[in-house]
């Protein structure tokens, strides 16, 4: 009897130095910060060799509960789908408890918790019925919990540095975005301009520009890029770019709006396109050149009333060459102001539902054209901001005036 005895307390002693020498082993593979899928294998393998375990499969909670560990089980488990309401089971289960349970073929289920969370579940069979203790089950449930723990850490650090990654290109993004605007815009007695620019997100793809070509000449414009976030801003970068390169080259409207949609077509590949408003004014000659690239019209407001400035060709990137391309042309035009936008404005809806709309962007600046321009702007947003009641806003929203007195 006493050398029975002393038998199993020498297979204690040995036990208890493998499972101490799996879980030495699991701890150095974590803080060599071995991939998930080694992990899962020498999980495999100490409870293998170790333990004598015949059958075993383990699911895990990442978005969905998916099989990562099978052995010995008379059914693939990798292509079994587990209902969410597994997440309620907290304790050890024998699997004779469950009714009509696809997992009959185990003895027992062990969940692995983390804090409140059920992060995975262990099912366990063909116990030897030595190894069918107390200490065998806790060792599968602290060895399940150390790799399924140190697996979902990987997972939050591998999120953290995706997130801090994703923050740093908006951080470069946004600075890109922020020098697409001009520094300063004129505000002297004769020529005012002023813009507005409410981004939907800390990235959007809304353009304007107030560029000088010579001493008596100017372009103004707005544009819009489909699309938002970080591809949207680049793609209007290298936008902005091409046309103060090709402004450099020609005062041309025309061969300027040629060369543009080349260039988008060239970089989107079809897949994004840019409207785009462009007028060039003469101060000297009091004329205006504008070419409207399917683009929200711009409302001009001068002694003849108001209009709306649609002359000009379709979407740039969307084919090449444009089908047609026809500038608008405005003779002795002087005391005006010029009202350019984009269609976050015109697009935002109610709680009904119901866009604010050109009509009602049209009539406050049909009694309004000749306030200050600031006070147009906020108006304007006061009005919109009024209108949209506890709707958010859907897109980017840029305004863009100008006032040659």
């Amino acid at each position: 009897m006493k050398v029975a005895d002393d038998s199993d307390y020498k297979n204690q002693i040995e036990r208890k130095e493998l499972e101490l020498s799996a879980l030495l082993e699991i701890t150095q593979a974590i803080n060599s910060n071995l991939p998930e899928e080694s992990l899962y294998k020498i999980f495999n393998f100490t409870l293998r060799s170790n333990l004598r375990i015949k059958k075993l499969a383990l699911f895990v909670f990442d978005n969905v509960w998916s099989c990562k560990v099978s052995f010995g089980a008379l059914k693939d488990y990798q292509k079994t789908k587990l209902d969410d309401r597994v997440k309620l089971i907290k304790n050890i289960h024998r699997m004779s408890e469950f009714e009509n349970c696809e997992f009959e073929e185990f003895d027992m289920v062990i969940p692995v918790a983390h804090k409140s969370d059920t992060l995975a579940l262990v099912f366990v069979g063909g116990f030897g019925q030595s190894n069918h203790s107390e200490d065998s089950i806790r060792f599968i449930q602290a060895l399940s919990n150390i790799i399924v723990v140190a697996i979902e850490n990987k997972k939050l650090a591998r999120q953290q540095l995706e997130q801090e990654a994703f923050r740093k290109e908006l951080e470069i993004a946004s600075d890109v975005q922020r020098f697409l605007f001009p520094e300063k815009l004129p505000n002297t007695e004769r020529l005012k301009v002023e813009a507005s620019y409410l981004p939907h997100d800390r990235v959007g793809g809304d353009y304007y520009d107030f560029i000088p070509i010579n001493a008596n000449q100017f372009l103004i414009c707005v544009a819009d890029v489909s699309g938002k976030g970080i591809p949207a801003a680049l793609m209007m970068s290298n936008f902005q770019a091409s046309l103060h390169t090709l402004l450099r080259q020609t005062p041309n409207l025309t061969e300027i709006i040629e060369a543009l949609n080349y260039q988008v077509l060239d970089s989107a590949k079809g897949e994004k396109f840019i409207t785009f408003f462009g007028a060039i004014y003469d101060l000297k000659l009091k004329t205006m050149v504008y070419v409207n690239a399917g683009h929200n019209p711009p409302v001009l407001c001068d002694h003849n009333g108001i209009r709306l400035l649609e002359e000009g060709s379709t979407v740039l990137g969307a084919m090449h060459p444009l089908p047609f391309i026809n500038e608008g042309f405005i003779t002795d035009i002087d005391n005006f102001t010029l009202f350019a936008y984009t269609d976050g404005l015109t697009e935002t809806v109610n709680e009904e539902n119901v866009e604010f709309g050109i009509q009602s962007l049209l009539d406050y600046l049909k009694d309004n054209n000749k306030k200050d321009l600031k006070t147009i702007h906020n108006d304007i947003i006061i009005n919109l901001d009024g209108f949209k009641g506890r709707n958010a806003y859907r897109d980017d929203i840029t305004l863009l005036s100008c006032r040659v007195e």
